[in-house]
C-alpha cells in the first residue's frame, strides 16, 4: 500500500494549521514536509534556522532530484524543513507533486504530513493533487469563515475536513450554523473542534505538546483534541 499523505492547508493564515500539522506528523509517526516560506510555520517551531545553514534541503532535493535527508530531534516530527526561497524558486505542481511521491518512495512511511503557504500556489497546488485528506483549521470566526467558504467552492471534489478551532467552551452558535450551511450539499466532512487554550501560544517548548506524557494541565484538551483528529484522519483515510 502507498504512501498516504495529510495535507494541511488554509486559504489564509492565523488559523492554526501550523500547529496542527506538527502534532499529526508527530501522532502520525510521519515525516513533516514544510512548503511554507514565512518565518512563522513548522521549521522555526521546530527550531530549524536557515540562516545558519549554506544550503536548503528542500531546495536542493527539488533541483537536483534527490530524496531530501530528514532531520530528527527529541519528541519532535522528523523534518525537512522550508526555506523563504521557496515563494520566487518554487517548482510546478506537477514537478512538486511528482517529487513528493518520488520523497516518499524512499522514505518508506505510512504516512507524509504536508504543512503549505496559505493561499493558492504551484507548489501548493502540487501537494494538493496528492492528498489523501485535507485538514484545514476553521477558528469560528467570520474572516476565517469567509476564506474557508472560497475555499470549500474551489476544493469541493477535494478530500478535505475542516476542523474547528480555538473553539471556546460555548461555540458561538451564528458562527456554527454559517458552517454547516458552508458544507452543506457538498462531500467535505468536519472533524471533532480543537479547544482555544491560551498555553498553545504561549508554549517555549519545541516538541509536540502530545509528545509530553502527560501534557501539562492546561494544554490537556488541545491533546486530547489532537488525538482524537489523527484517529479521524486514518479512519477517513483508510475507509
Amino acid at each position: 500500500m502507498g504512501t498516504k499523505f495529510v495535507v494541511c492547508h488554509s486559504r489564509k493564515g492565523g488559523v492554526g494549521k501550523s500547529t496542527v500539522a506538527y502534532e499529526l506528523a508527530w501522532l502520525l509517526n510521519a515525516p513533516l514536509v514544510d512548503l511554507e516560506w514565512e518565518s512563522g510555520g513548522v521549521t522555526r517551531k521546530w527550531g530549524y534556522r536557515y540562516e545558519d545553514r549554506a544550503t536548503s534541503p528542500i531546495l536542493t532535493a527539488f533541483a537536483k532530484g534527490t530524496p531530501p535527508r530528514l532531520l530528527k530531534g527529541f519528541n519532535k516530527p522528523d523534518l525537512l524543513p522550508g526555506h523563504p526561497d521557496l515563494e520566487s524558486m518554487q517548482p510546478t505542481a506537477e514537478d512538486t507533486a511528482d517529487a513528493l511521491a518520488k520523497w516518499a518512495g524512499e522514505w518508506g512511511r505510512e504516512w507524509v504530513v504536508i504543512d503549505t503557504h496559505p493561499g493558492a500556489s504551484e507548489i501548493t497546488n502540487g501537494a494538493l493533487s496528492i492528498a489523501n485528506v485535507i485538514v484545514t483549521p476553521v477558528p469560528l470566526r467570520n474572516s476565517d469563515l469567509d476564506g474557508t467558504e472560497h475555499m470549500v467552492n474551489e476544493l469541493a471534489d477535494y478530500p478535505v475536513v475542516l476542523v474547528p478551532n480555538f473553539v471556546p467552551a460555548v461555540p458561538p452558535a451564528a458562527e456554527v450554523r454559517r458552517l454547516r450551511s458552508i458544507i452543506a450539499g457538498t462531500p467535505v466532512q468536519v472533524a471533532a473542534p480543537i479547544p482555544a487554550a491560551l498555553a498553545v501560544g504561549t508554549r517555549k517548548k519545541r516538541m509536540a505538546i502530545t509528545s509530553e506524557d502527560p501534557p501539562s494541565k492546561a494544554l490537556q484538551p488541545v491533546a486530547t483534541a489532537m488525538q482524537s483528529l489523527a484517529a479521524f484522519v486514518k479512519e477517513y483515510v483508510n475507509a
